[in-house]
This record gives C-alpha cells, sequence and structure tokens, in this order.
C-alpha cells in the first residue's frame, strides 16, 4: 500500500501548463458544440444568448473534464475561480470601456488652461481649448470639505454609539441611517433648499450644497465606521476594561487606533458618494461661471455642474469640455482611492511593526 506520505499532496490553486490547455480546450469544445446547436439544430439567433450558452456549457465541460483527471474537489475549486474571475471581468470590462471612452472624448481640451481659467470670457464660439474648469474644481473641493468637516464626525460618533454603546436607542438610530441610504439624492437638495435657501433665507452658496452633500455621505460613512469596528476583537477592549480604563478611553485609545485604516475607507467611500452628485447642487449651489472663492456666501460651480451645463448644449466645443470635466472628476475620485489604499497600507505595515 502506498503511505499518505507518499501521495502527491492536493493543490487546487496550482496552475500549471496541463491545467491551461484543459481551459483552452473546453472553451473550445464548448464554443464548437453551441455553434453546431444554434446554427444546425435550434432555430436560435442572438449574440448574448450565444454567448451565455456558451459560457454555460465551458462550465460543464471544464467541471466534467477535470473531476475525471484530478477529482472532484479540485475540480469544485477550478470551477468557482472561472466563475469568480468571470465576474470580475465582467464587473471591470464596463468600467474600463467608460473611461476609455470619456478619456477619447475628452483628453483634447485637457490642457494647463483647463485648470488655471474659468468661463468667465468664453463664449458658445470659442474653441474647447480656451477657458478651462478652475471655479468648478475651486468649488468641488471645498463642498466637499465642508461636507467632510460634517458628515465625517457625525457619522463616527453614530458609529461608535451603535458598536461600543448601544441601549434601546441602538435599534431606532440604525434603521434611520439604514433608510436614509435609500434616500434619493435629489431629495437632499430639495430639503436643503426649502430649509436653508429659501426657509432661513440664506440662498445659493457652496454651503448649502455641502449641507446636501453630508446628508448623503452620513449613512455610508456611519455603516462602513460601524462595520470596521465590529471586527476589532473584543479581547483588546476587555484587556483595557480590566486594566481598570473606562469605557470612553477604551474607545479612543484601543478600539479606534486599531480600526484607522478602516476608517479612512469609510471616509473615502462617503467622498466618493457625493462627489458626483448633480441633483441637489442644483438647487443649493446653483453653479456659476466665475470662480467664487467664499463657499459661504453666493452661487457657486462645481465639476458635476460644469459637467451638466456644459452637455446641454449642441456646440461641440462645449461638449469636448464636458467630457473634460467628466474626465478630471474620475481621475479624482480614482486618485481618493489611491490615496486610501496608500494611507491603509502604511497604516497596516505600522501596526505590524509594532506588533513585532
Amino acid at each position: 500500500m502506498t503511505s499518505r506520505a507518499d501521495e502527491e499532496p492536493i493543490r487546487p490553486r496550482a496552475l500549471h501548463l496541463p491545467d491551461v490547455a484543459v481551459l483552452v480546450a473546453s472553451a473550445l469544445a464548448s464554443l464548437g458544440l453551441m455553434w453546431v446547436i444554434f446554427a444546425q439544430f435550434l432555430p436560435l439567433s442572438g449574440g448574448f444568448g450565444f454567448a451565455l450558452c456558451w459560457y454555460l456549457g465551458f462550465i460543464a465541460i471544464y467541471g466534467t473534464v477535470v473531476a475525471q483527471v484530478d477529482g472532484t474537489v479540485v475540480a469544485a475549486d477550478r470551477v468557482a475561480g472561472v466563475v469568480i474571475t468571470s465576474a470580475a471581468i465582467a464587473i471591470l470590462v464596463p468600467l474600463v470601456l467608460i473611461v476609455a471612452f470619456v478619456l477619447g472624448k475628452g483628453i483634447g481640451a485637457l490642457t494647463a488652461n483647463f485648470f488655471t481659467q474659468t468661463q468667465e470670457f468664453i463664449g458658445p464660439l470659442s474653441a474647447a481649448t480656451e477657458g478651462g474648469a478652475l471655479h468648478a474644481i475651486v468649488g468641488t473641493f471645498q463642498q466637499i470639505g465642508l461636507a467632510m468637516l460634517i458628515s465625517v464626525p457625525l457619522g463616527l460618533l453614530t458609529a461608535v454609539f451603535l458598536n461600543e454603546v448601544g441601549g434601546p436607542f441602538a435599534r431606532p438610530v440604525r434603521m434611520f441611517v439604514d433608510a436614509m441610504s435609500g434616500v434619493p439624492s435629489i431629495v437632499a437638495g430639495l430639503f436643503i433648499y426649502a430649509i436653508w435657501v429659501v426657509g432661513a433665507g440664506q440662498g445659493f452658496s457652496g454651503l448649502a450644497a455641502a449641507f446636501a452633500l453630508s446628508i448623503l455621505m452620513l449613512p455610508t460613512v456611519t455603516r462602513t465606521v460601524e462595520e470596521v469596528l465590529r471586527l476589532v476583537p473584543d479581547g483588546l477592549r476587555e484587556a483595557s476594561l480590566a486594566l481598570g480604563s473606562k469605557q470612553w478611553r477604551t474607545t479612543w485609545s484601543v478600539v479606534l487606533p486599531t480600526a484607522r485604516s478602516g476608517l479612512v475607507t469609510a471616509v473615502i467611500l462617503g467622498v466618493a458618494r457625493a462627489i458626483g452628485e448633480t441633483a441637489p447642487l442644483i438647487m443649493t449651489s446653483f453653479g456659476a461661471s466665475l470662480l467664487n472663492a467664499n463657499p459661504l456666501q453666493g452661487a457657486q460651480s462645481s465639476l458635476p455642474l460644469f459637467v451638466y451645463s456644459q452637455i446641454r448644449s449642441f456646440k461641440a466645443s462645449q461638449i469636448t469640455r464636458a467630457y473634460t470635466g467628466a474626465l478630471v472628476l474620475i481621475f479624482l475620485v480614482l486618485g481618493l482611492f489611491m490615496i486610501a489604499r496608500l494611507i491603509g497600507s502604511s497604516v497596516g505595515r505600522a501596526a505590524r511593526r509594532h506588533r513585532r
């Protein structure tokens, strides 16, 4: 008899050249089989139906072949890996196509003027490279910054209350936060318009836009921070309390520092949720063609409003500027996510060094 030590261990994740050959052969076999079925036996047509049937046939053939060669355990792992990889590709391809489309449409007007000039002296007959979106970029940073100052502390305190304090009010507060997650953005804009712009007589301003954006950011920040705080081991809290520390000191000195990278991610997700909104800004900041560096008074533009106002025109130059603004907005969001990943990685490395 062969001992267990002499048997070759099963490594489902190991993918060698014969495994790749089996994968490609299964895909080609499914392609030929589905072509015969579609073209010869069944009166079917349509690219989507053919692709779907080919994919299902490929999964069935590939799982059967791997099960015959390597066993059912490896087959189940390989099929699951193919399905997960296919889902990732299905999500990634539309994103790449969107970025490529916007890049092709807006790269022509992406010059230095776009970041240093406004639309003050620009008319409908001006070229796409004339003028810029300085006023919109400044307005976006100011409005998002004010919204972060409002929503991040409130979201953090609410998440700490829900996860660390609790009590009879925790359930209604959590239900209220969940309900806010589904509020349409235009409802937030209407609320601020009725309460602040018209009701309080403050008029359009960047601050009003920040109020509306903070309503959209608050549930995202709260729910994300709450999930991050749940990942902190209870042993850390118990050790701190056992040493005589109070609950607020445990939360401030133990729980929050442990979840720093997750807190940064929560803030970035909240910003990404609100930075591209247009509907609430129409009724709060209104938009402008000039630079207004005072977010507390007067109408103010932003990148979403700039894109919205330019894309409505029938002039090719203004449509190109709209795509350029959308391209800058995409790169801004991507940059925020990259910064969050870098901060999270640096915090994780520092925590590992501290543990060692």
